[in-house]
């Protein structure tokens, strides 16, 4: 005759029910799964290494490459493994590779650079040695916007590499004498008051920077002891300090600003970023 469906349960309760009676037929614990073996901790450092030597890559792409090396661990369990250990965002990758790279505890790849340069464009000065104020400003022009009535108007720009101190003079005109009016009216006067020489200057190829001896930047510089560096045509990876701030001011300010008011005048808006200039800087500094 065919088992019944019940004969399993059935027989089960009669080998209980003497030893255990009616408390013998309560809900049984569940038994557990047996816990999955524990990732080793080489396996745990090889996913730290790799974090860090790729630190733009995503779990799905170390789980392949953990593959290649004949390793087996997903990329759900490589994320747990990288947040357990502070890594498992590009921030929180980008954060340890600088503290790495500002200990000297690592050689810097050219991969690990160009993330390190994306997420904070100040890390493309790492090569210029920048030891006291004035040392080296960094200089540069960019378009703000258009005013009703007055049209295009640019920010001329010059931030100090030591720290990051800002200067901020805007014009309808992208010339050399615009670029000039900063250096002479707000920055030079800014460091004799502190007894601080300006030693140099670093600027892209731009025209109202770069020329001839007669140049006014050119001149300008010559005419103030002042070094001209210059950037290297096609290869933007040394401006960064001026980068940084024009990124920040247009979010903080400008964007917001000629949001939320009409200007009728380019003094009126220079007399709003000189107020924000000084929270800027008092915040930077």
């Amino acid at each position: 005759m065919q088992q019944s469906w019940f004969e399993g349960p059935w027989r089960q309760w009669r080998s209980i029910s003497p030893r255990t009676g009616f408390e013998g037929l309560k809900d049984l614990p569940p038994i557990h799964k047996s816990q999955s073996q524990t990732t080793s901790p080489e396996t745990v450092e090889r996913i730290k290494a790799l974090s860090l030597e790729h630190p733009a890559h995503g779990c799905n792409r170390f789980e392949a490459m953990l593959a290649l090396e004949g390793v087996r661990v997903s990329s759900i369990t490589i994320q747990k493994i990288l947040n357990k250990n502070g890594l498992g965002t590009r921030y929180d990758r980008w954060l340890a590779l600088e503290e790495a790279h500002a200990g000297q505890t690592i050689e810097i790849t050219a991969e690990q650079a160009a993330f390190l340069e994306k997420q904070n464009p100040c890390f493309r000065e790492r090569h210029v040695e920048s030891g006291t104020p004035g040392e080296l400003l960094s200089a540069d022009t960019f378009f703000v916007g258009t005013l009703k009535g007055i049209g295009k108007v640019y920010l001329h720009a010059v931030v100090d590499t030591f720290g990051s101190y800002a200067f901020g003079f805007l014009h309808v005109s992208k010339q050399p004498e615009a670029a000039v009016a900063v250096l002479h009216n707000d920055v030079l006067p800014f460091y004799r008051a502190l007894d601080l020489p300006v030693k140099a200057v670093l600027t892209d190829n731009g025209r109202e920077f770069c020329g001839t001896e007669k140049h006014p930047y050119e001149l300008y510089l010559d005419l103030n002891a002042i070094e001209h560096r210059r950037t290297k045509v096609r290869t933007p990876k040394t401006n960064g300090f001026v980068e940084r701030f024009n990124g920040t001011v247009l979010e903080e300010f400008f964007r917001v600003k000629m949001r939320e008011t009409f200007y009728e005048t380019v003094e009126a808006l220079q007399a709003d970023l000189d107020a924000w200039l000084v929270h800027y800087n008092s915040q930077e500094g």
